[in-house]
């Protein structure tokens, strides 16, 4: 079988499927006297090279009778970013309109390109946070070289990124930028004092005056009772906001900037830099924004983007809730800021949040970046609901008794009454489960048991028949992230 592929390789023509054996056909390329194709047997995947050159030499694999099979593995990913550089992730230096597309089970790329091919957008591809690699068994380098074989599979030659996700510590960062980042989100949340929110305006003064006082009068002598006018946005900064900003931010000032120095601005590669602030328990007021911006820029820390908590619920796997006209007055607040200090707004968990995208797009004047992630894990769900209805039963159900332990993860307002009890519902109707809020949100959390749990004797309880049927029904999959990636990208005016 493999002989017949290779007489083909070196005709310069392929047949784009033998029997069990799939060819992408997009794939199809060639360096040197060397051609290359990407090739599916069974559940893997492989590269398939013909004709002696220096890409076939620094391939590694299986070779007899003129060609080489060769695992797409960490080691061969390596050699493809090498000879055909439009595979390995780039920084997006040209400042397009960007969305974050992660991929947690390692399969979703192809279906994301299929719905960015024909668009502007500068995707991110290789997306995952330290808390979803740990939750899906993966290691970093696992998610770019996925994202790298889908993106040669697809012949996408675009350009695409590699965010190091919700990064916390210099040692993650640092390994993420070895690894090939070439987008770091910096989480600061640890650094951010919530508590300062809920205390009275006596137990304030109390805390802000146990300060060092060099902190105090540096805030005080910049910021307090100034006027701010930024076109319709108007604030002034009265003593009580301020002594609230510098308790809850003024320490993770501080670490951004010790990130910056240390690592983000020696880095030799082009990189994009993003700063987030929404994991707070309260939206990010117009003036918080406005110290912390003004505090990057007066020290000279260059971001591309900034993520700050926007009014409204933004929670997993589900459509936003809130006041659309107060969101909109909110990001059109964060907005005046972000583009007097040169930077794009980013929104995190953006995935299925359908109807702030029209006022997302309009409202940042089409410059903006949107992070989603879960959303491709619930389209595969559906695909397993519609397939295999005997497995999407036993994840439903382990899905029910790990819900309370991924709460703990997870901030949600999950209504277990409210999703029909499965025995009554038939096989034909298990995807209107995916149609339901409460039952994407139970889905939506629990992923990480569903994919990492085993049984007493160290099998693992659903992974592998969860891949396996994905598998099985790859085309559907990919039909369906088309189908979503593409409704988000509508809403948001890029296609």
């Amino acid at each position: 079988m493999y002989n017949e592929l290779v007489i083909d390789l070196n005709n310069n023509s392929l047949r784009p499927q033998y029997e069990g054996i799939k060819v992408y056909s997009r794939s199809f390329s060639h360096a040197g006297r060397t051609n290359l194709v990407l090739i599916k047997d069974g559940m893997e995947k492989y590269l398939l090279a013909a004709g002696k050159d220096e890409l076939y030499d620094a391939l590694s694999g299986d070779e007899k009778d003129g060609y080489k099979i060769c695992p797409a593995d960490h080691e061969n990913r390596l050699v493809l970013n090498r000879f055909f550089p439009y595979t390995e992730p780039v920084a997006n230096t040209e400042h397009r309109t960007s969305v974050g597309l992660g991929d947690r089970l390692g399969l979703a790329t192809p279906g994301h390109i299929r719905a960015v091919r024909n668009t502007e957008v500068f995707p991110i591809f290789a997306q995952q946070s330290v808390r979803e690699l740990d939750m899906t068994a993966r290691k970093y380098e696992d998610v770019i070289d996925s994202a790298a074989y889908a993106v040669f599979q697809e012949g996408y030659k675009k350009g695409y990124g590699a965010d190091g996700d919700h990064l916390k510590t210099k040692e993650d960062i640092l390994k993420e930028l070895d690894l090939g980042a070439t987008m770091i989100t910096l989480d600061s949340s640890e650094k951010i004092d919530n508590t300062i929110l809920n205390l009275s305006d006596a137990e304030l003064g109390d805390k802000y005056e146990a300060l060092d006082e060099s902190i105090r009068r540096y805030y005080e002598d910049k910021y307090l009772n100034e006027t701010v006018s930024f076109g319709s946005l108007n604030f002034e900064i009265d003593r009580v906001q301020l002594m609230r900003d510098v308790l809850t931010y003024y320490a993770a000032i501080d670490f951004i900037k010790e990130v910056y120095e240390e690592i983000i601005s020696g880095y030799k590669k082009p990189l994009d830099f993003e700063i987030s602030i929404d994991e707070t328990s309260t939206p990010t007021s117009p003036i918080s924004h406005y110290i912390i911006a003004r505090e990057l820029s007066d020290r000279e820390i260059v971001i591309s983007t900034m993520a700050p908590r926007f009014i409204g619920e933004f929670q997993k796997g589900i459509d936003y809730i809130g006041g659309l006209d107060e969101f909109r007055e909110d990001i059109r607040s964060h907005v005046a800021i972000a583009e007097h200090y040169g930077y794009r707004i980013s929104v995190h968990s953006g995935s299925d949040k359908f109807s702030i995208f029209p006022i997302v797009a309009e409202e940042t004047h089409g410059r903006f970046h949107v992070k989603t992630a879960g959303t491709n894990w619930l389209e595969a769900v559906e695909v397993i609901s519609e397939n295999d209805p005997k497995l999407y039963r036993d994840m439903h159900f382990h899905a029910l008794r790990k819900f309370t332990d991924a709460t703990k993860l997870y901030h949600v307002t999950t209504n277990l009454a409210n999703i029909e009890d499965l025995e009554s519902v038939a096989d034909k109707d298990l995807p209107g489960y995916l149609k339901n809020d409460d039952a994407r949100q139970l889905l939506h959390i629990t992923y990480g048991y569903i994919l990492r749990d085993k049984d007493e004797k160290g099998s693992f309880i659903l992974r592998d028949r969860f891949f396996k049927a994905l598998d099985e029904h790859d085309e559907s999959y990919m039909k369906h992230l088309d189908e979503h990636i593409s409704k988000h990208l509508e809403l948001l005016g890029l296609k």
